[in-house]
């Protein structure tokens, strides 16, 4: 049986459609949603600034805000509550760090356009790969 379910989500329709499968899917399930705000690299040229703020967690939060917020719009829409939490970091290593302590991660396959794609899709690849808990890839 299901009881916990961590949902990776950023602002694609991807992770949109990961969700609502988690949670129409598991509907006796607690429901996580999970944003991870990337650290600088290369790729990342907007979590570069993020490294410039006093207090990294709150700036974090600050980002991750409309994504959990539609989270939540989305949960109210299928009569569900859900819990949120934001992490800084890998998006690929922050993911499987916090699924240990779920049954099921859940999450969508790739981001909108071609550079979200090749992007999400490794963090895709190394969340399957790496994974402490079965995963179900959305598409």
């Amino acid at each position: 049986m299901v009881s916990r379910v961590l949902v990776p989500m950023d602002d694609s329709e991807m992770a949109e459609r990961a969700l609502e499968y988690a949670l129409e899917v598991h509907d006796d399930a607690d429901v996580t949603v999970l944003n991870v705000v990337g650290v600088p690299s290369p790729f990342m040229g907007e979590a570069v600034s993020i490294v410039l703020e006093e207090d990294v967690e709150e700036a974090a939060a600050r980002r991750a805000a409309a994504v959990l917020d539609r989270a939540e719009e989305l949960a109210a829409e299928h009569g569900r509550g859900i819990d949120t939490v934001v992490d800084v970091g890998r998006p690929g290593q922050a993911i499987v760090e916090r699924a240990d302590g779920f049954d099921v991660l859940v999450l969508g396959s790739h981001g909108g356009d071609v550079t979200d794609r090749l992007y999400v899709g490794n963090v895709a690849k190394i969340v399957f790969e790496r994974s402490p808990v079965p995963v179900t890839v959305v598409r």
